[in-house]
């Protein structure tokens, strides 16, 4: 065995003794180690001041109880987290995922993934991730709204616009936000940018809700642009249908690609001549407005399919952009897709493929964009909210959507720079090595911490 694989086994087991029974945080931080610790292992500095294992020891991690009341007058007690992984660069900044699966493993890898993806975005903020088991599904307005004061009541104590600044994620919507804020600001008594994906009328940026979607495809034009191709034409499969499913299928359709699908918990829509702007709209009406699943979306479209409980890589495709929930894409899935000759995987949601299927489809030549990077554009947009705040005013669409632009051209050209192979590029290890060390240099200079 190399010495390089030998290190990179003492840290792995040194990881799992201190992190026990947390799958999914383990598997971040292996996913990243594998390409850092050859990394590392040529730069004595970040051996000596053990940048790395400090990078997967969050700042401080925060546990709560939420007490709230339900519309039959019952008190109700859910769990609340936030963990500050890392304020080095800027303020702790990431998401808050209300869903009954929440735990602390999940909640870990998320922030984990935050610190390298906003340091990816070049924008000076940390990175952090919090939320709740609760589930907003099934719940009246009243009752989410109660849920959410009550769950800002002990957030707010730890939070800021210049500490820590949470934003939306799965089950936390531009109504959520709203109560969150609402309620922050009633604590306060300040009107203050310390949370983003705020509606426009109280400090919310424009393109916020397109943001990781379109995200998402821009960087998969400079991944085919990088080879000489673009969307054009190329038929795509989507995972998802919320904010970021349908903002990508969106931006896919203005670049002249095909989307055959969309999918939600209850299975995959497929249409074969590709979803129209009509469909998707009424996608859209269906997820947002109805809270209704893609099976419904049959009794207006006879052209489509419903696949109940299926998952859309088994279908043959140019493009995948897995825009769902983490692990969505498996080993399984991965031979399909490499059967079928897909040329590019893009993750649009935060480690949607397990690492068995990640190096199966490096293995067969098929391009891959972790997370990390290609899902960047929501937390870019997120920052460039923060600075309108901070400046009184709002930005055009057109300003902000080429900053976004601009940011995750960027992205891909650190991927590149740091994941360069002779004719080809381990976007992987672009991402975790160009994430890596703008942070790691930022804690030698502040000392040992």
């Amino acid at each position: 065995m190399s010495q390089k694989k030998i290190l990179y086994q003492e840290f792995i087991n040194k990881i799992h003794a201190r992190n026990p029974n947390e799958p999914e945080f383990l598997q971040a931080v292996s996913e990243v180690a594998e390409t850092l610790i050859p990394f590392i292992s040529e730069h004595q500095k970040y051996q000596d001041f053990r940048i790395l294992e400090r990078m997967t020891e969050p700042d401080r991690i925060i546990s709560f109880r939420v007490c709230w009341m339900d519309d039959a007058k019952r008190v109700r007690i859910n769990r609340g987290y936030r963990v500050q992984f890392s304020n080095a660069i800027g303020p702790y900044k990431g998401g808050l995922r209300f869903h009954p699966s929440v735990n602390l493993s999940i909640l870990k890898f998320l922030g984990f993934e935050q610190v390298f993806k906003n340091s990816l975005t070049s924008l000076p903020l940390g990175g952090a991730k919090g939320g709740s088991d609760f589930d907003p599904k099934g719940k009246s307005d009243n009752e989410v709204m109660n849920f959410c004061q009550a769950f800002m009541l002990e957030l707010a104590k730890h939070m800021g616009e210049d500490t820590d600044i949470p934003a939306g994620d799965i089950g936390v919507g531009g109504r959520e936000i709203g109560y969150l804020f609402g309620q922050f600001k009633r604590i306060h008594n300040k009107f203050t940018g310390a949370i983003t994906g705020k509606g426009i009328n109280f400090g919310g940026s424009l393109v916020r809700n397109e943001a990781t979607g379109y995200g998402c495809v821009y960087f998969a034009q400079d991944m085919l642009a990088e080879i000489s191709q673009s969307i054009h034409g190329k038929k795509c499969l989507v995972s998802g249908s919320g904010n970021v499913a349908q903002y990508a299928v969106e931006k896919i359709i203005d670049l002249g690609g095909t989307v055959l699908t969309v999918s939600d918990s209850t299975g995959t829509l497929y249409v074969k001549d590709g979803i129209s702007r009509e469909q998707l709209e009424h996608i859209k009406d269906l997820k947002q407005r109805e809270r209704k699943p893609l099976s419904e979306f049959l009794k207006l479209y006879s052209d489509a399919s419903f696949y109940e409980g299926k998952r859309p890589w088994s279908i043959p495709c140019d493009l995948a952009f897995p825009c769902a929930t983490q692990n969505e894409l498996e080993s399984e899935d991965a031979k399909e897709l490499i059967k079928n000759k897909c040329l590019a995987v893009i993750e649009g949601a935060n480690m949607p493929t397990s690492l068995e299927a990640t190096k199966a489809l490096q293995k067969s030549g098929v391009l891959f964009a972790p997370g990390k990077a290609a899902n960047a554009g929501g937390v870019s947009v997120s920052g460039l909210e923060m600075s309108q705040n901070s400046l009184r005013l709002q930005w055009t669409t057109e300003e902000v959507d080429t900053r976004l632009r601009e940011i995750m051209r960027n992205i891909h050209k650190t991927c590149v720079t740091y994941g360069k192979e002779k004719d080809t590029v381990d976007y992987v290890r672009g991402a975790n090595i160009g994430g890596f060390i703008k942070v790691a240099d930022t804690m030698l200079s502040c000392g040992v911490l």
